[in-house]
């Protein structure tokens, strides 16, 4: 029998909160486990990381254990993450989860009633809501992740606006000022966990190096970053062990110097914080040896709020790798589409578009072409020298172009003279800049504050962007 048990955890998820080495001495698990387990209305306040929240969803699986529904509403970038999160404890349940990507699979699922858990973004489940399949009426809990950071706020309401008054309501939080309302509005009389006392303002320690990096690529990362910096001794601090298998196959953990700590670190020349620490906990690493941040989208703020300086390192990215002949290749293919007769071709190659993914077709195309030493032209004119980024405020937020600029040379700090066209549109707007840095300039940008509105930005792709005020009933922003 497991020691959590006794917080009102079903077997097999106290013993998977136990293997990721939380224990009933930590205030957290204490508190937040049983309270999700008999259905009561929780509020977490900690740093912005899935990690965090294995306690109140040890509670929330072992509640569906017993029978129901419920849904968790994270961030777009933060899916694949949580879905690992809820498999690590869901392991050995019998509860069925399905991490919503996109509607069709979701869908089908929940209406043959093969769903106890949708993990999905407020857009996906306001789409599954509208074509009557997500049944809000019937759902026993929703859980909102970090919700400061989702790209549409709006989407929450008529989300919450159908849910069962009974409804149990969990939100964590790392901004509890940004969702005071949501609070109020949503999960009055809740539990509040984490909340430093009011009036409180902890001072930002460091000096730290930060890493901005993906979610699903933090534990890739850290190759990269130990080859960049090469210390004599490093750590790696995560808040429990979800992450150690994929950091050991990231790194190679038979060097002596390299050790994976979840409590206190050591001393070491170089300490890494996998998950964003509390600021206790930041202090303590800092002590303990230079510490560098990893910083996922929408983490920037919060790391801001508890660390300071802070010193950007800047790890290969894929841009950096690409070869000029690379760059070539794809400039010659973009001309071929962009000013090709391309009737023979599909002719050729529609029967084997229905036979396999068309993607694996132009693989095996380009993997032919480059094989057969067909020369491709070295210059590279098609190539543009810079990349849009997509900023989520426009023309109805009350922004201006001005606003975009003045953020992008106070807080990015990006010359003036780097900023190209600022096409400003009713609900987003696109920003011209150099393409070395749209990266860097995307991720800076998360969480920064126009007009009053807590901005997500990003590298825009040329994916499809409806405006909101042509959205109609039914229909989701593709992103």
């Amino acid at each position: 029998m497991s020691a959590l048990e006794y917080l009102h955890l079903s077997a097999p998820v106290a013993a998977a909160l136990e293997r990721l080495g939380w224990s009933d001495a930590d205030p957290m698990v204490r508190e937040a486990a049983p309270t999700v387990a008999r259905g009561h209305n929780l509020v977490v306040v900690t740093p912005p990381s899935p990690a965090y929240a294995a306690p109140a969803l040890a509670g929330l699986i072992s509640r569906l254990s017993e029978g129901g529904r419920a849904m968790l509403l994270c961030p777009a970038g933060q899916l694949d993450v949580w879905a690992t999160e809820v498999h690590l404890l869901g392991r050995g349940s019998a509860v069925r989860v399905q991490v919503a990507h996109g509607t069709a699979r979701a869908m089908r699922r929940l209406r043959g009633e093969a769903i106890d858990l949708l993990v999905a973004t407020p857009e996906t489940a306001l789409a599954l809501q509208r074509r009557s399949a997500l049944g809000l009426d019937r759902l026993n809990t929703v859980l909102l992740a970090w919700p400061e950071n989702y790209e549409e706020g709006e989407s929450i309401a008529p989300l919450m606006q159908d849910l069962p008054k009974e409804a149990q309501r969990i939100i964590h939080t790392a901004a509890p000022e940004s969702v005071a309302e949501l609070v109020e509005r949503y999960a009055r009389r809740a539990l509040t966990l984490g909340a430093p006392p009011p009036g409180t303002v902890a001072e930002p320690v460091g000096p730290v190096r930060t890493v901005s990096v993906p979610w699903d690529r933090r534990a890739a990362a850290l190759a990269d970053l130990v080859e960049l910096l090469d210390p004599p001794s490093l750590v790696v601090w995560s808040l429990d062990r979800g992450q150690h298998e994929a950091i050991e196959q990231a790194l190679s953990l038979q060097e002596p110097e390299i050790r994976l700590v979840t409590g206190d670190a050591p001393k070491a020349q170089t300490i890494v914080a996998f998950d964003l620490p509390t600021p206790e906990r930041l202090r303590q690493l800092l002590s303990a040896g230079e510490v560098v941040l990893l910083l996922p989208p929408g983490t920037e703020t919060f790391a801001a709020r508890i660390a300071a300086p802070r010193r950007p390192l800047r790890l290969p990215s894929a841009v950096d790798t690409v070869t000029t002949a690379a760059a070539a290749q794809r400039a010659a293919v973009v001309r071929g589409v962009e000013g090709g007769r391309p009737e023979r071709a599909l002719l050729t190659l529609a029967p084997l578009f229905e036979r396999y993914d068309p993607s694996l077709v132009a693989a095996a195309l380009f993997e032919l072409w480059i094989t057969a030493g067909v020369a491709v032209p070295s210059a590279l004119p098609d190539i543009p020298a810079t990349s849009k980024i997509y900023v989520g405020v426009g023309k109805k937020d009350g922004a201006t172009a001005n606003d975009l600029v003045a953020v992008l040379t106070k807080e990015v700090r990006l010359d003036r003279t780097k900023i190209g066209r600022v096409e400003l549109r009713e609900a987003y707007s696109l920003v011209e800049v150099p393409a070395q840095e749209a990266e860097r300039v995307a991720s800076a940008l998360n969480g920064v504050t126009i007009r009053r509105k807590r901005i997500s930005a990003r590298v825009d792709r040329g994916a499809a962007r409806p405006e909101r005020t042509d959205r109609k009933p039914g229909t989701r922003n593709q992103r």
